[in-house]
């Protein structure tokens, strides 16, 4: 019987390969229980008037961390379920503000694969992940380098 809902095999990503994920509203108690979660309990995340008369910001802000982990989770219930093996390294780079209420997706191309030297039955794949709102704007751009599994052969 076949297994639905498993991950992207090597041979699932060539180069130049694009997709974008399902999208994920931000919530306001998303980013409470986030910057609690994790001891974030700065001013900009939780005094509301500070964040208004002092920054700038008309709404609750998401911090960059909270957004990058919703992407990655947008992409491991889509692409990695079984077939994702490490998380190897990236450049991430914040491009804009996320608030309560905004909708998330991630756009991604695949702009490196290839097969493991070291780890037989492995690929290493590097992405570019676009951050978009619902307004396309991009808000957080990133490239992991992930090591995954290969649907066939084991040798080089």
């Amino acid at each position: 019987m076949e297994t639905v809902g498993l991950g992207f095999c090597f041979e699932d990503l060539p180069l130049g390969r694009q997709f974008q994920t399902i999208g994920r509203t931000v919530t306001e108690p998303d980013i409470v229980n986030f910057i609690n979660a994790i001891g974030m309990t700065e001013v900009l995340f939780t005094n509301l008037d500070f964040l208004k008369n002092e920054a700038g910001f008309k709404g609750r802000l998401a911090p960059g961390s909270l957004v990058y982990c919703f992407a990655e989770g947008l992409l491991a219930q889509s692409t990695m379920q079984g077939t994702g093996f490490a998380f190897l390294g990236m450049q991430l780079d914040v491009k804009g503000p996320t608030f309560a209420g905004d909708t998330i997706h991630v756009e991604c191309e695949v702009t490196e694969a290839r097969r493991s030297e070291s780890r037989p039955g492995r690929g290493l794949v590097r992405t570019r992940n676009r951050v978009v709102k619902q307004d396309g704007t991009v808000v957080l751009e990133y490239t992991p380098l992930r090591m995954i599994k290969c649907r066939t052969g084991g040798t080089r």
